[in-house]
């Protein structure tokens, strides 16, 4: 019960892609319009984790959870008969925010209901499955769906599994809450919302038009906001964010680990989701399906870590997972196809598994339970972080190989423009061309956005393995799963 608004949460971040073709044909939205509606979702879901999760533990987490179910499901019904881009917007915005309630909410009252460290573990790791399972559920379900109705439909596949929640949630869920919550500051409320929506949204922009004065300064706000943020929570009795549980190790280690995973093998994703499509010439629902083994490992890989976690101590697991995403990482450095990609892609998601569910039972299961919902927001908001830093650093390290390796090869009588900048705009510009020269450029453009993915796995390789270092380092003195830690 609790893992399907996971799982529903992950399928509303990607099934919209199929539907785009044919929500832009009945809407027409302009393509400031079209960015919004694809990101509006994910910028307040991000935005809103913390408040949310402060909130639950204030008013209750069931009762968060369950207002949070009524909202996504009214809001899923009005983006599903949108009638104008502004309307889609809207309900989309309305979608980011109640599932913000959703994730916090569920995470937390898993750490509250399973207290025995053991099942806690299992119970994550199953809460881990359908948010992995929306990944590669959402793209074929949509794939479904538009074969059969209209692209409103995606939108609906919400509604009876938030009915379902509604029905059987109150009988089947405990409540639980802060029993001295203190009052909820609503400056800190605006502080965190004006520090990470600009943050995420300038992000999201260097990553797809790069380096530009505008979203750096957006950027930049954001994390000027953020400091005075930090400093406010210092000072309140009851603050939005209490600093005081990074202060423990295990519970400070395994999120900054698990912002690292999340930053380098997200970017990885994107990178050869784009060299699968762009490269090897396959539809989007083709490039799902070929994903499919590597969600599979992950699904796996999440499974068996708690099982393996009692008897092994989890800073091994995670450093021994990190070095199998490692090799994965260099399987795609020496790749150039399809076949080789998806092998590397699935050893890093066999290798993330004890990091992902070890590393999350470690932060919701170091704090008090009152402070769950915090500390369950907080790691999904590391985790928003981690990806949109993965996609706006590298790749700006993966966009840049490719520009300067394009302008050594660039084929004669090829004109600059869109070609120079990204592997989408050389295919653009190729459909503009005579065949020979457009077969060249192409030829050129994909050897280099394939340089720019093998740069890109290399850093990541060596960046994960320090984070098997550093989980071997301060993650040593966390006993194997349901026995008492060694004394000094």
């Amino acid at each position: 019960m609790l893992a399907l608004p996971s799982l529903l949460v992950s399928v509303d971040l990607f099934v919209l892609l199929l539907a785009l073709p044919e929500l832009s044909a009945d809407l027409a939205p302009t393509n400031n319009q079209q960015l919004w509606i694809l990101d509006i979702y994910g910028f307040l879901l991000s935005g809103f984790l913390i408040t949310m999760g402060t909130v639950g533990d204030r008013i209750g987490r069931r009762r968060l959870l369950l207002i949070g179910a009524v909202a996504f499901g009214a809001a899923s019904v009005l983006a599903a008969y949108a009638t104008s881009p502004e309307m889609l917007i809207a309900a989309r915005a309305l979608l980011g925010i109640a599932g913000a309630t959703l994730g916090p909410s569920t995470l937390a009252l898993i750490g509250s209901m399973f207290p025995d460290p053991k099942q806690r573990a299992m119970a994550i790791g199953v809460w881990l499955v359908c948010l992995m399972g929306g990944i590669a559920v959402g793209p074929l379900v949509g794939g479904v769906m538009l074969a059969h109705f209209w692209w409103g439909s995606v939108f609906l596949l919400a509604v009876p599994a938030m009915a379902l929640l509604l029905l059987v949630g109150p009988a089947l869920l405990p409540e639980h809450r802060d029993p001295t919550p203190g009052r909820l500051d609503l400056v800190s409320v605006a502080l965190s919302l004006a520090a990470i929506l600009p943050a995420i949204y300038g992000l999201k922009e260097l990553a797809r038009d790069g380096w530009e004065p505008v979203p750096a300064a957006v950027l930049v706000t954001g994390i000027a906001v953020g400091v005075a943020f930090v400093r406010r929570q210092r000072n309140l009795p009851h603050p939005l964010l209490d600093l005081r549980l990074f202060a423990d190790r295990g519970f400070s280690t395994a999120l900054v680990s698990m912002l690292v995973n999340t930053m380098l093998p997200g970017a990885t994703m994107v990178l050869i989701t784009q060299h699968l499509q762009l490269v090897e010439g396959l539809s989007p629902l083709d490039a799902g399906v070929w994903m499919l083994p590597a969600v599979l490992t992950g699904i796996v890989s999440v499974q068996v870590a708690p099982l393996a976690a009692r008897r092994i101590r989890p800073a091994y697991l995670i450093a021994a997972g990190m070095a199998v995403a490692v090799s994965g990482l260099l399987v795609i450095t020496a790749s150039g196809g399809a076949a080789g990609l998806i092998t590397g892609f699935s050893l890093i998601n066999l290798g993330a598994g004890p990091l992902i569910t070890l590393g999350t039972n470690l932060v919701v299961g170091s704090v008090p339970p009152e402070k769950a919902g915090s500390a369950a927001a907080i790691s999904q908001t590391s985790n928003e972080f981690g990806f949109a830093l993965g996609i706006a650093t590298m790749g700006s390290v993966g966009a840049a190989i490719y520009r300067g390796q394009l302008a050594d090869t660039l084929p004669a009588g090829v004109p600059a423009g869109p070609a120079n900048d990204t592997l989408a705009g050389a295919a653009a510009t190729a459909r503009e061309l005579p065949g020979p020269l457009a077969e060249a450029l192409l030829t050129a453009a994909r050897d280099a956005f394939t340089s720019g993915l093998h740069v890109v796995a290399a850093i990541s390789a060596v960046m994960l393995a320090g984070v098997a270092v550093a989980a071997i380092t301060l993650l040593r003195h966390v006993p194997p799963l349901g026995t008492e830690p060694t004394k000094g």
